[in-house]
């Protein structure tokens, strides 16, 4: 756990990454044949990191399960897979100085994800992933320790722990065919029928209709003779 605080450290001086909540606006995309069937967000042994304001586990727990649930409550695939997250570590940035000292928000989480059907685990180590505060005109001089409140960083970084879970999900169906592969759940399109001209289709319902009087007669009991004497 102790190498959280470098890490922590380190992320909080590191360039924003981009914005879970505006994400949402882009169409669904199905990943594979997923459907989210339960969420379990826990938080057993958080770390603050350096410069960082509080937050209990249960604030913690709460921002980043509302955040899941936004997100991939929206994949309707035909199979259930759940999602275990714990939460590592965080930084809610206090107010700096601008341009000068202006720290950055961000959260670390450990993910595993399971398959309904055989209960067994898709990642057999958790994987962990990291996200920071995403820019915006409140926050790119002077940081979200001066320009959002606590509830509002929170919110923000568990948006975007939650797109970083879901890219991560995305690259495993790609490379590892997690939840189908790249073509589940991909809704099929039939191609439109092609237009026939009217004559042209009335004399192949003619053929049509020569050809199967022609089988009919062809199967036709023959006459039975009377048996002989």
């Amino acid at each position: 756990m102790r190498r959280l605080f470098p890490l922590l450290a380190c992320l909080t001086f590191l360039a924003a990454c981009a914005d879970g909540a505006r994400q949402l606006n882009k169409p669904v995309e199905p990943i594979g044949d997923f459907k989210l069937g339960h969420a379990v967000v826990i938080a057993p042994n958080i770390v603050k990191g350096p410069a960082s304001r509080d937050a209990t586990d249960e604030e913690w727990i709460a921002a980043v399960d509302s955040a899941i649930e936004t997100r991939f409550r929206r994949y309707q695939g035909d199979r259930f897979f759940h999602l275990g997250v714990s939460i590592e570590g965080y930084v809610l940035a206090q107010p700096g100085i601008p341009l000068v000292f202006t720290p950055k928000s961000a959260l670390i989480v450990n993910v595993t994800v399971f398959e309904d059907a055989t209960g067994q685990k898709l990642n057999e180590e958790a994987m962990q992933l990291s996200a920071l505060e995403a820019p915006s005109k409140d926050t790119f001089i002077v940081g979200s320790g001066l320009g959002q409140t606590k509830e509002e960083q929170m919110a923000a970084l568990s948006a975007n722990i939650a797109l970083s879970i879901e890219t991560w999900m995305r690259k495993q169906q790609r490379d590892a065919g997690w939840f189908g592969g790249p073509d589940a759940g991909v809704p099929i399109v039939p191609e439109p029928a092609e237009e026939v001209a009217p004559e042209a289709a009335a004399e192949t319902a003619d053929a049509d209709t020569g050809e199967a009087a022609e089988v009919m007669a062809a199967v036709e009991e023959p006459e039975l003779s009377a048996p002989a004497n």
